[in-house]
């Protein structure tokens, strides 16, 4: 299932929220509401997806999160040859929903 920027601003209870790590800095966003996850996408329908964890950050600024978690999946167990867990092979962080200063250099 899916979910605009516009449909998310106006939900009446913070969600949590997930980060998914797809890529070397390539990143999308999904939201759990009613025990369902949906993909977050932009107004036009595309996937919402981001270069930057900041970049992220700034979009869902003034959104109603509840919680805040970056999600990786690792297929480091396939390529050295282990034998498929019955688990996944997940790594989840928890992230402040605060954004961090700009770098700046001298």
């Amino acid at each position: 299932m899916k979910i605009s920027f516009s449909e998310f601003g106006v939900l009446d209870e913070a969600v949590p929220v997930i980060i998914h790590s797809l890529d070397q800095a390539l990143y999308q966003v999904t939201l759990e509401r009613g025990g369902q996850e949906y993909l977050l996408v932009e107004n036009n329908q595309r996937t919402f997806r981001r270069h930057s964890l900041n970049e992220i950050r700034e979009a869902l600024r003034n959104m109603p999160i509840a919680s805040l978690v970056l999600r990786q999946r690792s297929a480091y167990d396939e390529m050295i040859g282990q034998v498929p867990r019955e688990a996944a092979n997940t790594l989840e962080i928890p992230l402040s929903l605060e954004l961090y200063p700009p770098v700046t250099t001298h």
